[in-house]
């Protein structure tokens, strides 16, 4: 009597996809796999994860009721962000992710690699934009001090510099669908993922 029951996994049907998982751990305040974050208090952010999690597995019939009761009761007495990975336990993978060389410090979730793949677009705006700019000035600088009054030729420069800094401004969706596809492809590979056939478009 009175002791609180241990969630129990062998009921588990099936996995997380791969972005559903990314996504789960980024909602917590901070990574509650890391050991460097375990002794942190848990807040009542990172308790709703938690409950969101399990009540979806419970409606899927990833978890029978006692389950399902045991690890609620569990999430709602938990103090610190290392009581909580194995409330999740076989419900998404809890091992940590392993640093990807050449990718960035870890395992990128969906929401970073998006970010990744507008700031991509951005700084790409911006170098066409600024390309636009300074060979304009500098075009028609020179057009001034040597044939001011002649045939205006900078404006081929401007015309061919404007149409690229306009197509690049204009082109975000596809753009950073074709950087974001380039990530998740890298990602996939770091990680011993199965080849897909549009990996070699998307380079």
């Amino acid at each position: 009597m009175g002791r609180t029951a241990q969630p129990r996994v062998g009921s588990v049907r099936r996995p997380y996809d791969v972005r559903v998982e990314q996504e789960v751990w980024s909602s917590f305040t901070r990574d509650p796999r890391h050991s460097e974050n375990a002794s942190l208090r848990a807040s009542d952010t990172d308790r709703d994860v938690v409950h969101q999690v399990l009540t979806e597995a419970y409606a899927d019939g990833r978890l029978d009721r006692d389950e399902f009761d045991a690890r609620t009761a569990a999430t709602g007495t938990a103090r610190t962000l290392g009581d909580l990975p194995a409330l999740l336990e076989g419900l998404v993978p809890v091992s940590a992710p392993v640093p990807l060389a050449g990718i960035g410090d870890g395992v990128l979730t969906a929401a970073q690699i998006e970010e990744r793949a507008v700031a991509k677009w951005r700084e790409e705006r911006r170098s066409a934009i600024v390309g636009f700019v300074v060979a304009s000035v500098i075009c028609w600088t020179i057009w001034a001090a040597v044939m001011f009054g002649g045939f205006p030729w900078p404006l081929f420069v401007m015309l061919g510099t404007g149409i690229h800094a306009a197509k690049t401004a204009t082109s975000r969706t596809e753009m950073v669908t074709r950087e974001r596809r380039r990530l998740e492809n890298r990602q996939r590979k770091a990680l011993g993922q199965p080849w897909r056939p549009d990996d070699e478009a998307d380079r």
